[in-house]
């Protein structure tokens, strides 16, 4: 017996099936997947390794950081780099105490910005350019590792091999909803970026817990393509490193986390992810095209679904997609934070997820219409 259901629900179904792939090809395997194999010991913590930190007037920060970061367990060595980004609070003196009861811990000041450049690129740029040693771990000063095995994790990434390893950053749970909203997009950015990449497609990372080598800086010449853009110190270099053929490797256990304080309004957070989706449109046309049709159909879902809703003739299928689609979002959700050691409220999933999209698209629409950004 043939269905004759309107266009409109064809759409809402072509849709879900959409979202579907996405789950069964990228999140759920990803997610289930198993760590791979420890390194032996005979190869595995051998090579230094050089933390690069960027600071703009992150006093409070770096006292919470820098005692977890001479913490790290890590046989080989490492030094901690600190990049003084014209910082005017007391910064310079408490990086200069440091020098001098730490042996490993140095410092890069940085006083002027050229006109034009990206103050945080130009502050890394020359701060991997003392860098001592040939694998470079990055985080921001307001982050902290999970671990004490940060550094030995991140860096066996490069066993697999590689020259790019991506790292999951996480934020702090706190009250309210928008550490809530905040929390799932985390979740759902990460889920996207290291299961892409482990599916070999790689597009993005994050700064917050990053490395890479000094080979790969000067194959991509550093951030030499998009130094006049305000974001995208990590994703586009991950665009770089891909189209100079570089390998890109995925670390995404627990204890090689960090973890972040979350944008206290939402205006900080709304200025904050304005600079991030300024960079996707320097994204290869592929990267894009997966991007989008990830966004584009579940925004479509929900466009569909407040159509269907003045048509009386169509609630069964309607209430019968809707329902599929929210069992589906929820136990996969639920299971990529059970991978990610991310995990949000089950009941609030559904909510959070209409609220993101539709929040995706009004930035969208906002970077359209209004481009002008702003850094510290």
């Amino acid at each position: 017996m043939p269905f004759h259901f309107s266009p409109v629900v064809w759409l809402l179904l072509a849709c879900v099936l959409v979202q579907l792939f996405y789950a069964a090809y990228y999140f759920l395997p990803f997610a289930l997947r198993p760590e791979p194999a420890e390194p032996s010991s005979a190869t595995a913590d051998t090579e230094p390794v050089s933390v690069l930190v960027c600071a703009h007037n992150e006093l409070e920060n770096l006292r919470r950081l820098l005692p977890l970061l001479l913490r790290q367990d890590y046989p080989a060595g490492f030094e901690v780099l600190l990049i003084d980004d014209r910082s005017q609070d007391e910064t310079y003196l408490y990086l200069q105490q440091l020098t001098q009861y730490y042996s490993n811990v140095r410092v890069v000041t940085v006083d002027r910005t050229p006109a034009g450049f990206a103050p945080k690129k130009y502050a890394l740029t020359l701060g991997v350019k003392v860098a001592r040693y040939e694998r470079m771990l990055f985080t921001d000063a307001d982050c902290i590792p999970n671990t004490d095995q940060w550094i030995r994790l991140m860096q066996r990434g490069f066993a697999q091999p590689a020259e790019v390893v991506l790292g999951y950053s996480a934020y702090a749970e706190q009250p309210g909803f928008l550490n809530k909203l905040i929390r799932f997009e985390t979740l759902l950015t990460g889920a996207q970026y290291l299961s892409f990449a482990w599916r070999g497609q790689p597009y993005m990372g994050v700064g917050r817990n990053l490395v890479y080598t000094q080979q790969c800086f000067r194959a991509t010449k550093g951030f030499a393509s998009h130094i006049r853009n305000l974001s995208g110190d990590d994703d586009l270099l991950v665009q770089d490193a891909v189209r100079a053929g570089l390998r890109v490797a995925v670390e995404a256990r627990p204890e090689a986390h960090t973890v972040s304080q979350a944008a206290q309004t939402w205006s900080a957070w709304w200025r904050q992810k304005r600079r991030h989706l300024s960079a996707g449109g320097r994204y290869k046309l592929a990267d894009r095209v997966r991007i989008g049709n990830f966004i584009g159909t579940n925004l479509l879902f929900y466009f569909t679904v407040l159509a269907l809703l003045f048509s009386r003739s169509d609630w069964v299928p309607l209430i019968s997609l809707l329902g599929v689609r929210t069992v589906l979002i929820c136990a996969l959700y639920d299971r990529l934070g059970q991978r990610l050691d991310d995990r949000l409220p089950v009941a609030w999933l559904p909510v959070l997820d209409a609220v993101y999209f539709f929040n995706y698209l009004a930035l969208g629409m906002s970077l359209f219409l209004y481009r002008t950004l702003r850094w510290k």
